[in-house]
């Protein structure tokens, strides 16, 4: 059993007039989702907040009821949870375009993802887009993500090779939830150990502070005070876009068969 207190909060940041960001923490569920919006005419806010919706509801499901039907794609080089998390994203992704194509003002809306739930005694990540999620442990702060842009893609191919975009295809996005009928999410589980921490946000936090900064600011502090100084540093540094953050903190590991990991939280939100 996984034992986690956890945390959330969104702010509409300095610059933008409403928030396309929305998160879900989940603590009966182990799940917890970040997704960054875009589009006119609040069609970021729409997407955004479709895409956890969804998911929160296609995994509540398997809670409550022991004969829900598994997935039907599902790929056994990953865990009965993992195919879970990832059908609930390809969910999302059908119920985004779908409904990007029923009215004019949502034409072409989408949304990134970043989600992680919890087993007895693993972490699964996985996301679509370029809001992160890191793991801190040991001391250590690691990306779990795949940032989906074309700069992060071009530098995988070719590491060492001469940079052939400006920075304004920082946030250009490769992968998003609901441009196309079909997306590939990136998916990793790894072990679980007391005191792991982890932290989900968009790009209005990662933009402003960096993974070493995170680090030093969340690991000596409760969840909520961690979102809190986080989402204040970022407005301090100019919030130019919504700013969401989720923290995670991994307070036991207790192997116990049939039982379903244990979760306390809390949860904030401001304006």
């Amino acid at each position: 059993m996984v034992v986690v207190e956890s945390a959330g909060l969104t702010d509409v940041g300095k610059k933008r007039k409403g928030n396309e960001d929305s998160l879900l923490v989940d603590d009966n569920l182990g799940l917890y989702v970040v997704a960054d919006g875009m589009g006119g005419h609040q069609a970021g806010e729409v997407a955004s907040s479709l895409v956890v919706k969804t998911m929160g509801d296609y995994m509540r499901q398997f809670r409550n009821n022991a004969d829900a039907e598994e997935p039907a794609m599902f790929d056994s080089t990953l865990s009965k949870e993992a195919n879970r998390l990832i059908s609930g994203i390809h969910l999302s992704n059908h119920v985004v375009h779908r409904i990007s194509n029923s009215k004019a003002s949502y034409k072409g809306m989408g949304s990134t993802v970043s989600a992680v739930c919890f087993t007895i005694d693993t972490i699964i990540a996985s996301n679509v887009g370029d809001s992160p999620i890191y793991l801190i442990r040991n001391e250590a702060i690691k990306t779990l993500s795949v940032p989906h842009t074309v700069i992060a893609e071009q530098m995988a191919l070719h590491p060492d090779g001469p940079m052939r975009f400006g920075k304004a295809f920082s946030h250009m996005l490769t992968r998003a939830m609901g441009i196309e009928k079909n997306v590939k999410p990136d998916i990793c589980e790894v072990q679980c150990f007391k005191n792991d921490m982890l932290v989900l946000s968009s790009d209005g936090l990662s933009d402003k502070v960096s993974p070493k900064e995170i680090l030093k600011l969340v690991k000596d502090r409760s969840p909520d005070k961690g979102c809190r100084i986080l989402v204040d540093l970022a407005n301090e540094r100019g919030g130019d876009d919504n700013i969401t953050v989720i923290v995670l903190k991994v307070k036991a590991v207790k192997y116990e068969k049939g039982r379903i990991s244990g979760f306390i939280s809390r949860i904030m939100g401001s304006q």
